[in-house]
């Protein structure tokens, strides 16, 4: 017999699931995942729409369950799909009471799937949006941190409520721009890989009062569940390990971070 892996920890004060995608999850009912969450002290969920395909779904999922919010945006593998149709969706969702912010948007010049002549003006426009509905932005960038902090510095003085750069895997020099301009730094199950230093130098860096919590599940299991599909439950372990790597109490995780994400998503 395996291994037996240790059982997910309950704590006593509330956390915010800030990033994941439930209509990617395939592993149990999605009813079963959101009890889990609920018996795990896990009071809100953010459930994040990438494409065109699920900009709708996400705002379903908002409807039919209490405690899950969502978010309206294009992620930049999907930018060669921009278009007015895809805008006017977006428009319309994002005046919706359970949408908490534009995204995922951003750049990705790692993967390309949509050229970069396409990615940087679906950027930019949907910044703009964030700006006009006054909704905080979730970014994702990867291998463009120069872009990125060029429109940071270019957009992000005209929103007021902000946003995350998500799963930040990103150099230092990205993440002091962010935080110059009063962005919070997302982290999930990455900060617990055994070659993911880099990204537990930059939690070092970050002020506590820049850090929220995510699992951006499906993907990005944290240890010690790595080779299962990961489920927003899991997040208690992404809150142990910031709690380790700034050697400061879990209690104080739990209440700095929550606060967070109230103040980035729910003020």
């Amino acid at each position: 017999m395996g291994k037996k892996r240790r059982e997910i920890p309950l704590f006593e004060k509330p956390l915010i699931e800030t990033h994941c995608h439930l209509d990617y999850l395939k592993d149990r009912p999605l009813e079963e995942t959101l009890q889990k969450c609920h018996d795990l002290n896990i009071k809100k969920v953010i459930t994040i729409a990438v494409a065109p395909e699920n900009l709708d779904k996400v705002v379903e999922l908002t409807n039919e369950y209490e405690n899950v919010y969502g978010t309206q945006g294009i992620h930049p593998h999907e930018a060669k799909s921009w278009n007015d149709d895809v805008e006017k969706k977006i428009t319309v969702h994002a005046a919706l009471e359970k949408v908490v912010a534009i995204g995922e948007i951003g750049l990705d010049f790692y993967y390309n799937h949509s050229p970069k002549e396409k990615q940087i003006p679906a950027f930019e426009k949907q910044m703009e949006m964030a700006c006009e509905f006054d909704l905080p932005v979730v970014i994702h960038s990867r291998d463009a941190d120069p872009e990125t902090i060029a429109i940071l510095d270019a957009k992000a003085p005209q929103l007021k409520k902000k946003g995350v750069i998500h799963s930040f895997t990103s150099g230092p020099e990205l993440a002091k721009n962010a935080l110059s301009h009063g962005f919070y730094l997302g982290f999930n199950g990455i900060i617990t890989f055994n070659s993911a230093q880099n990204v537990r130098d930059i939690v070092e860096l970050c002020p506590l009062e820049n850090i929220i919590l995510e699992t951006d599940s499906p993907f990005l299991t944290p240890v010690p569940y790595r080779g299962r599909e990961n489920a927003p439950f899991y997040l208690p372990f992404v809150a142990e390990k910031i709690a380790e790597i700034k050697n400061c109490s879990l209690d104080e995780v739990l209440e700095v971070t929550y606060q967070n994400s109230l103040d980035l998503f729910f003020s």
